[in-house]
């Protein structure tokens, strides 16, 4: 647990870091380009030079697929140093097709600042929270392969999960046990996480999970699963269908029998709706941290709905390719939330959104406001001018650093002519109509769609999920409401 001289002096440097922020972003593509100016990758644009004027002008942005060629040597065997001086320990992976990104001891070492300096951030907005208490995080790692030279190639998250460190906090202050987190089994591992927090419910001060997407599929896996665990606390004995040795041993030994917290839970989970759900089970939670922004914001009314009125955290901006920025006004609600980018962790170029193809990157400090762009990041881990793939709105500055709004990715998601849908355009679509389904007593709980390219003419078709508030899922929608749904969608993307 950091003391209150770390904490403080964790603020005081994101304030000299967003003050000093176009000085060390210089500072830090100087250090990169000086650590691998001789590499085989940079070599072939800098000749050995560390000029920043040079590399802008010579080293092109690029996609994965262009740099795809250099990792896949080295993950065959050769040196790392065909892209970077640093020896490579690992490789996390990114986006939905599994892309290797290259992890070394100097992202280790950027992954912890950059940790110090948000836990500043929350206990500056929630206080000193006791070391007795804990978080319910869901926490799944992900299977890890090999590649054919040894390296590790498995998920940015499950890295950090095998770190000693994150594993020691781990076990200190999360309520789910690390067997349960790498249980390959997603069922054995959601129970035992569910039993773990219910057993030390009073302890839970934070309900969560990386996205907001897993953290209701664990209320969904809770309303199946409720009565089984109430059973379990209040034998005190798990389940048989538990298997998995490191969970069944990790939550026996937390187990004892319970019949009053089973009674307790049952009480809570009998009623007939779920409104409130988290407060309830976890009365003594602050708030809920999950990510709320891009494509997840969809589901952020039916974590409001669950929630009891605990306010949604989502406080980081990270990828596989850097640690970017972090919510300085974390009670800020789910559609203001707002990332200050950190100038240390990689040197960071903006591509602004235009139809003019010739346009260049803009450094850090002089993105304009209100203006939409795709992040560039140059890293300490061997990537060069590499197009992320996010597309991001500046809404404003804290000292001399820019903040952004995540706005989503940059691929089309649908398109059936000259039309190109983006991720934002369809939420935003879909936000305006489900505002229909509000005094009907409906949430929207989540929706996928595609694009109907063999009728004539082509046209969207979008599922929806719906659930009643009160819990009675039987009762039938009418379809005039849902004509008006799309009606009201189709105006919202009229412009496209």
């Amino acid at each position: 647990m950091a003391t209150r001289n770390e904490f403080e002096d964790g603020l005081k440097r994101i304030e000299e870091l967003t003050t000093n922020a176009e000085q060390i972003q210089e500072e830090v593509l100087g250090q990169i380009l000086k650590r691998n100016a001789a590499t085989e990758y940079l070599s072939r644009y800098l000749h050995g030079k560390t000029d920043k004027k040079l590399f802008k002008m010579n080293v092109p942005i690029v996609t994965y697929e262009d740099i795809k060629p250099y990792i896949d040597r080295i993950a065959n065997g050769e040196p790392s140093n065909i892209l970077l001086a640093e020896s490579v320990l690992d490789s996390g992976t990114s986006g939905g097709q599994p892309k290797l990104i290259p992890v070394t001891a100097e992202t280790l070492k950027l992954l912890a600042i950059f940790s110090a300096l948000l836990t500043a951030v929350m206990k500056k907005h929630f206080g000193n929270i006791d070391q007795a208490v804990k978080s319910l995080e869901f926490q799944f790692a992900k299977e890890e392969t090999e590649t054919p030279c040894g390296l590790k190639a498995r998920a940015a998250t499950t890295s950090m999960y095998k770190n000693n460190d994150y594993r020691n906090i781990i076990s200190k202050h999360h309520t789910s046990p690390i067997e349960a987190i790498f249980c390959s089994d997603t069922n054995q591992s959601m129970y035992c996480q569910l039993l773990a927090g219910l057993i030390q419910r009073d302890k839970v001060v934070m309900v969560g999970s990386q996205f907001a997407t897993a953290l209701l599929r664990a209320i969904k896996f809770l309303e199946g699963y409720w009565k089984e665990l109430c059973s379990n606390i209040r034998s005190g004995q798990i389940s048989d269908w538990i298997t998995d040795s490191g969970c069944k041993n990790a939550v026996s030994s937390i187990m004892k029998p319970n019949p009053q917290l089973a009674d307790s839970i049952h009480k809570i989970c009998s009623c007939e709706s779920w409104e409130g759900i988290i407060k309830k089970l976890w009365p003594n939670a602050k708030f809920i941290r999950a990510i709320t922004t891009g494509v997840m914001s969809q589901y952020v009314e039916t974590l409001e709905f669950y929630s009891g009125g605990l306010p949604l955290i989502s406080n980081t901006y990270v990828c596989s390719e850097a640690f970017c920025g972090i919510n300085l006004e974390p009670l800020s609600g789910p559609s203001h939330v707002s990332y200050t980018f950190l100038p240390t962790t990689a040197y960071f170029e903006f591509l602004p959104k235009s139809n003019n193809e010739n346009i260049e990157p803009i450094d850090l400090v002089h993105v304009k406001l209100g203006q939409y762009y795709e992040l560039l990041v140059t890293s300490y881990a061997g990537l060069y001018r590499y197009k992320v793939g996010d597309v991001l709105k500046v809404t404003g500055f804290h000292n001399n650093t820019p903040q952004f709004q995540f706005v989503g990715r940059q691929n089309v998601i649908l398109s059936i002519d000259t039309d190109k849908t983006s991720e934002a355009d369809l939420v935003n679509a879909v936000t305006e109509a489900k505002t229909l389904l509000d005094p009907l007593g409906f949430i929207l709980t989540g929706f996928t769609s595609y694009a109907d390219t063999c009728s004539i003419p082509g046209h969207y078709v979008l599922f929806w999920e719906l659930k009643a508030k009160q819990g009675n899922d039987s009762i039938e929608l009418d379809p005039k409401i849902m004509e008006e749904c799309c009606y009201r969608m189709e105006e919202a993307l009229f412009y496209i």
